[in-house]
């Protein structure tokens, strides 16, 4: 009996050992990079820190007995400085996991970087529709929005409104370059015409020119295919232009619901926009918002929902895989459907991209909205499928082919 017992200590005691390297360094730790300080951090920035930490919390800040580490950095949307982020906290401080990525420019360098470390990307920021195609990893997951849904969605209910001919003012890199692209390729697709384009350089103060270009274009519609503070810099001085008044319908192609808080109702009403995450559509996503605002002041953005979501659901496939082992997580993330307060069964295809409804939205008119931060009225859902580029048209290699 003394020998069995003895036996059954050291089998606890291995098998004590061998838990306790399931999770490497013993710590599970996630780097959120964005922009902290500049024209996108209202959207994203310390936001997602907050919902990282929120995701975190849910799970206790422990997950197999190992404490969850929550650390970030301000890339100031430069790729270098994401780059230079990304391999310290790889090669000398232990991370696990790189979530949000920031700008679209940024969020591509920092791709091959948790490629080629075998680490995990959760792409809760960067939306160019090439991170899940033409450089996909098998590592990286696209959470909440891509430059292909977006625009689908805004333009498909535009041109269903007979605004058929398109002037663009579109930002002078990836992330503006794409956004234009797909919203030109659905409205040729419905019978429209682009009738002439400006590119403008990043975080542009003064817009005149350009709007005096769309103007004198005649187009029904001029798209901004910009983010941030450009965006909201376009419609000011749009409304000041008058350019509703004259019949020309300004559409934001990418555009968040602290855009629409900066701007206020008067000037954003009518806009039409569309998101993978509105605070106000169901109990869940309410009650989510509500912690969130008690700690940021503001309602949470499709961005920094999707960090939560993103978050939430690397935990969970830690939680169920026993490790937080690359493979073995990955696996069983790809494996797991997504449900939270932002995603009712969403699941991640072979691309890396995430599947989810989006929702078409219109904002509403100051007398429409009734509490603070009721801002939307929602017109329409685009369903998952339609919502992402089609597989057959992928150039990921991680995609099968089919015959």
């Amino acid at each position: 009996m003394m020998h069995r017992t003895g036996f059954a200590l050291l089998a606890g005691l291995l098998g004590t050992c061998s838990a306790s390297a399931q999770v490497s360094n013993d710590v599970v730790k996630l780097g959120v990079t964005n922009d902290q300080a500049s024209i996108y951090s209202a959207a994203g920035g310390f936001g997602s820190v907050i919902a990282a930490r929120m995701a975190a919390e849910d799970f206790g800040s422990t997950v197999l007995g190992k404490k969850i580490e929550i650390v970030f950095a301000d890339n100031q949307n430069k790729p270098d400085i994401g780059v230079a982020i990304a391999r310290r906290w790889i090669d000398t401080e232990n991370v696990d996991a790189i979530v949000d990525g920031g700008s679209s420019a940024v969020g591509m360098a920092i791709q091959p970087v948790t490629r080629d470390t075998n680490k995990i990307f959760l792409i809760s920021g960067s939306g160019t529709h090439a991170l899940t195609n033409q450089n996909c990893s098998p590592t990286g997951f696209q959470w909440s929005w891509d430059t292909y849904g977006v625009a689908a969605g805004t333009a498909t209910e535009l041109m269903k409104q007979k605004l058929d001919t398109w002037f663009f003012i579109t930002a002078d890199y990836t992330f503006g370059h794409l956004l234009q692209a797909q919203a030109t390729e659905v409205v040729e697709k419905h019978g429209g015409k682009v009738v002439g384009s400006v590119r403008v350089p990043f975080n542009t103060a003064d817009f005149s020119s350009f709007l005096l270009q769309a103007q004198a274009s005649g187009a029904k519609v001029i798209a901004l295919a910009t983010a941030g503070g450009d965006t909201t810099n376009a419609i000011k001085q749009a409304r000041e232009f008058g350019l509703d008044k004259r019949g020309q319908k300004v559409a934001a192609l990418f555009m968040n619901i602290t855009d629409v808080d900066a701007l206020g109702l008067e000037a954003a009403q009518g806009l039409i926009i569309t998101t993978s995450f509105y605070w106000d559509r169901t109990e869940a996503s309410r009650a989510f918002s509500k912690r969130f605002f008690a700690q940021h002041n503001r309602m949470p953005t499709f961005l920094t929902a999707g960090a939560y979501s993103a978050v939430t659901h690397y935990l969970k496939a830690v939680q169920a895989a026993g490790t937080d082992d690359t493979a073995k997580v990955v696996e069983q993330m790809r494996k797991t459907k997504i449900n939270d307060p932002m995603t009712e069964n969403g699941w991640i295809r072979e691309d890396g991209r995430v599947m989810r409804d989006f929702y078409v939205v219109q904002v509403k008119k100051p007398e429409e909205s009734k509490y603070p931060w009721d801002y939307y009225r929602i017109i329409g859902t685009v369903p998952a499928e339609e919502a992402a580029l089609p597989l057959s048209r992928s150039e990921c290699k991680l995609v099968k082919k089919k015959n």
